[in-house]
């Protein structure tokens, strides 16, 4: 992502069913080196949509005003020394290699 933008990733916000492994977001904010947010209610697909129909209806005055209800439910901050990370991407690149030859083509 800093590559194809141009800017620095500061954070990673996440949401759906994987975010509430709390495991994977801590390999993240080792891997990526940055803080990964999860908010409070992780479901925001759903909670967009009732957002959405919402301001169609008149309900929210705002797409600001939807914005203040987002509120942070836990942050996970890199814990993991560099060197560390370095070997267990490694282990994962190798993993996903492996992964690759799984399935075969009908």
């Amino acid at each position: 992502m800093e590559k194809d933008s141009g800017l620095r990733l500061q954070e990673l916000r996440v949401d759906g069913g994987a975010s509430r492994s709390q495991l994977l977001l801590q390999f993240q904010a080792d891997l990526l080196g940055v803080p990964v947010v999860r908010p409070r209610h992780v479901e925001t697909t759903a909670i967009g949509a009732a957002y959405l129909a919402g301001l169609a209806v008149g309900f929210w005055g705002s797409r600001e005003e939807i914005a203040r209800n987002w509120e942070i439910g836990a942050t996970f901050k890199p814990a993991e020394d560099r060197s560390g990370m370095a070997a267990r991407r490694g282990g994962w690149e190798r993993a996903l290699e492996r992964a690759k030859g799984w399935e075969t083509p009908a």
